[in-house]
């Protein structure tokens, strides 16, 4: 797995046991957090338990509210895979199904989707209704990202 340091912005890869150990930076030796953003390359589905939690991370959290039954919601999942693919630790991409979510999505009055919600620090900072374009989301998703983590 690689991690971007939030120090220096050095890419370090780490190992499995990682969980068992604190790894630290190659380049300026400070701690590394791995969470659910550092390690995954997808997007992570998420549900009411965990929003919460999984939203309050300083980095940008992306949050694709969808459906199965949604026909722009199929036409922008690959979207959302090549932006979680691409993220390298400086933001996390999510998805919450609004059919099996209801409290989330009653609580930020998703009623249309797709909707992606950007979330830093717990706080729903940006708002994305219908599909967009790859860049779009891009953008907006750099508009919120500390600095260190645009190099």
């Amino acid at each position: 797995m690689i991690v971007t340091c939030p120090n220096c912005g050095a890419k370090n890869r780490i190992d499995e046991r990682a969980n068992q150990m604190q790894p630290v930076c190659g380049r300026c030796k400070a701690p590394l957090s791995i969470g659910p953003a550092q390690a995954s390359n997808t997007p992570i589905k998420i549900t009411d338990a965990d929003f919460n939690r999984v939203t309050s991370q300083d980095i940008p959290v992306l949050v694709d509210a969808w459906a199965p039954w949604c026909g722009p919601c199929r036409m922008i999942a690959p979207i959302m895979d090549q932006l979680a693919a691409e993220s390298n630790g400086r933001y996390l991409v999510t998805k919450l199904n609004v059919d099996e979510n209801p409290v989330v999505s009653s609580h930020y009055q998703i009623s249309s989707i797709p909707t992606m919600l950007i979330f830093k620090g717990g706080k729903m900072v940006d708002r994305i209704v219908g599909l967009q374009p790859k860049q779009v989301l891009q953008q907006r998703l750099a508009a919120h990202a500390s600095p260190a983590a645009n190099v």
